[in-house]
């Protein structure tokens, strides 16, 4: 059977929490070294690692052998060195990114007060205060309002605006979440109406405010990009701008230039003849792409998920438009 090393490599990493900058690795009997599937006798796995590998890094044992067409093993060579080399914002700043312009609803999971061992999950409004940290404002009569009194650990899992699959970037917090001293409640309500004007229940006199004090957290930010960042991590650093606009740029892109990306795609990673190139963010250093190709000696379609860097930073929105303009043009 043949099987190929994008869909699998990026299947892999979607199920993966642990691997930070995710690149799939070999152990061929050949010359063959970087992004490619184990090959040994009657084994066929893959590996994601960053450098050095973490122990117990996670394995999939795919079961499949694979036949890869030769132009296509330098294809996926090319394309693997390209990725690996493409600048991204960090971990940490994704994360901040992230949370900070979520659409401000998340799913808390608490431990239940009324079925003992149970987790209770529910959907609630937030708003990243000016170091991260989730600010609430819950009714007392809600059950994970009930939760936290009880017991104040709880986890927040919050998902990109754009969230739609497996590709797209997700964020969990766990850590306590108490209430806000009444010397900081107005500050805290000022920056939660920021995020959510239309929230009249914050005057409600059975409700109260609360903040999440984070003690880990972990990131899926799509295929291939996973792992863990530290709360000091996490607050040293502060939100990308232009991602704060980018979803606009990239709309606008994939409804009138998507033959633009396709080029520019092509003229980083040649070969990769993708037939379809849907961008799903844009920040100060790039876009990610959501890239859909046939492999050379393939006739099943793929899709994955690609970096595809700026020359520069981009540090406004004209900046970002002058860049893809420069991008196009030298494709």
């Amino acid at each position: 059977m043949k099987f190929n090393l994008f869909a699998l490599s990026f299947f892999t990493a979607s199920c993966c929490f642990m691997a930070v900058d995710a690149f799939t690795t070999t152990s061929t009997p050949s010359t063959l070294t970087g992004p490619f599937l184990t090959s040994q006798p009657g084994v066929h796995s893959t590996q994601l690692f960053h450098s050095p590998p973490p122990r117990n890094a996670p394995k999939h044992d795919t079961g499949m052998s694979m036949e890869l067409d030769p132009e296509e093993i330098k294809i996926q060579a090319t394309f693997a060195q390209h990725q690996q080399d493409a600048p991204k914002l960090g971990f940490a700043i994704d994360v901040r990114t992230l949370v900070q312009y979520n659409h401000g609803f998340a799913v808390i999971s608490t431990n239940s007060k009324a079925n003992e061992g149970y987790p209770n999950g529910s959907v609630v409004g937030f708003a990243p205060d000016e170091d991260g940290n989730p600010v609430f404002i819950f009714s007392g009569m809600s059950s994970h309002t009930q939760d936290i009194l009880k017991d104040p650990r709880c986890s927040l899992t919050v998902a990109s605006k754009q969230f739609k699959g497996a590709a797209d970037g997700r964020v969990n917090m766990m850590g306590k979440v108490k209430l806000v001293p009444p010397e900081q409640r107005e500050a805290v309500k000022a920056i939660y109406l920021k995020k959510h004007p239309g929230a009249f229940w914050v005057d409600f006199g059975d409700f109260n405010w609360f903040r999440m004090e984070i003690e880990r957290i972990n990131f899926v930010g799509g295929f291939a990009r996973a792992g863990s960042v530290s709360p000091e991590e996490y607050k040293s650093v502060k939100p990308d701008a232009i991602s704060e606009f980018g979803i606009h740029i990239a709309s606008h892109m994939n409804e009138d230039h998507q033959d633009s990306t396709i080029a520019m795609i092509e003229s980083q990673v040649p070969g990769i003849n993708a037939t379809e190139a849907i961008i799903t963010s844009v920040d100060s250093l790039g876009m990610f792409v959501k890239v859909t190709r046939t492999p050379v000696g393939s006739e099943e379609k793929q899709q994955f998920k690609m970096r595809l860097p700026f020359p520069r930073k981009a540090e406004n929105r004209k900046d970002v438009k002058d860049i893809i303009v420069e991008m196009t043009r030298s494709a």
